[in-house]
């Protein structure tokens, strides 16, 4: 394999040799989505569990308010 690095980022120190190439591909094509949560916020959850947990309490009120919106364009 060559060494071709023309990214700055990447430095010759990191080793791939062990790595295995396409080892997230299939949990990545069934839709995975990555969102990162600012420290200030991140400090309040303790896990994914907790952050989906806070988020899913709020659905009502999303949906409460884009149904007030759509009633007001009409």
């Amino acid at each position: 394999m060559s060494q071709i690095n023309d990214d700055q980022d990447m430095l010759d120190e990191y080793d791939f040799s062990k790595g295995i190439r396409g080892k997230y591909a299939e949990r990545y094509n069934k839709g995975t989505n990555v969102i990162v949560i600012d420290p200030d916020v991140a400090e309040y959850f303790s896990d994914s569990k907790a952050i989906n947990d806070a988020l899913r309490s709020i659905i009502p009120i999303i949906k409460q308010n884009v149904k007030k919106i759509a009633e007001q364009q009409h």
